[in-house]
């Protein structure tokens, strides 16, 4: 297995699956090996699922054979942020009060991505309880941005958006507020979308607590192409009656807007929103 495949977009990466020129065994154990080569360099995961996730390439490898349960992203080998719950696998929130956190349920976001047949590789490193740009926490070493690791990868979704990057994962799921995706989609030179409010479930999976709508977050993909990102987007989109703020229309064919003809469309941009103290080299770039 070429290293090279590891940069192969998540698209290219299914129908090679599919079509069994490689097997979900293979691509995972790929990744799983990248991981504990260069991750030591970049802390993008707060925890490795190994185990596990050779445990479910095998199951999906043994469905394709089949012809059985074969979803949309059936073997494909991504990360999950730490923010999102994992049922019997360790979630954190980058706080070290929560580093023997197992929870009994998946939140939304993983039940989409483990119904359409993802492998998780493992919980990607974000900044304690996500409320910063950049990637620490006392859990141990900071996240590293690919590019230079002496530079931050931003935050929230700073080891998702290094672990994309650095060919760690073949998607990630990340969340954003205040540009939780959108600062380290820029800073790792990725591509990330925050989805249009209420468009993606923010169902925590946390047992028997209250059900409080974020107002301003949402998951959402992060990824080497657009084409990959609406993808993901089409699975995890749509109603959820455990999250009232969730959107009730028919969820869009991401994926039909990809090549799309865009001319006539403008782009609107401000420097500082008539308000933001906004760093000068910033806005000559």
């Amino acid at each position: 297995m070429n290293d090279d495949l590891a940069f192969t977009p998540a698209i290219d990466l299914l129908r090679l699956i599919a079509t069994k020129e490689i097997s979900p065994v293979e691509i995972t154990r790929l990744y799983i090996n990248r991981i504990e080569r260069l991750d030591t360099h970049l802390n993008s995961y707060l925890l490795s699922t190994a185990e596990l996730a050779m445990e479910q390439a095998r199951r999906a490898e043994s469905e394709l054979i089949t012809g059985s349960n074969i979803g949309p992203l059936h073997g494909l080998p991504i990360s999950v942020k730490d923010s999102q719950m994992t049922k019997g696998i360790r979630t954190t929130l980058g706080s070290i009060a929560l580093k023997d956190n197992i929870p009994t349920k998946d939140a939304a976001i993983i039940e989409k991505v483990k119904s359409a047949g993802a492998i998780i590789l493992g919980k990607t490193n974000l900044p304690e309880f996500g409320a910063v740009g950049t990637c620490e926490n006392r859990l141990g070493d900071d996240g590293r941005n690919p590019w230079n690791t002496s530079y931050t990868p931003g935050g929230s979704s700073g080891g998702a958006a290094a672990a994309v990057a650095a060919g760690l994962c073949a998607l990630a799921t990340g969340g954003d507020g205040g540009g939780s995706i959108r600062i380290p989609a820029s800073f790792c030179g990725i591509y990330g979308i925050k989805p249009t409010q209420g468009r993606v479930s923010g169902f925590s999976g946390v047992e028997g607590g209250p059900v409080i709508p974020n107002m301003f977050g949402q998951p959402g993909p992060l990824s080497r192409t657009v084409a990959d990102s609406a993808l993901l987007l089409n699975i995890i989109a749509g109603h959820d009656p455990r999250d009232p703020t969730t959107a009730r229309k028919p969820v869009p064919d991401f994926m039909s807007s990809v090549n799309r003809d865009i001319k006539d469309l403008r782009i609107a941009w401000s420097p500082n929103y008539g308000f933001a103290s906004v760093d000068p080299e910033v806005i000559d770039v």
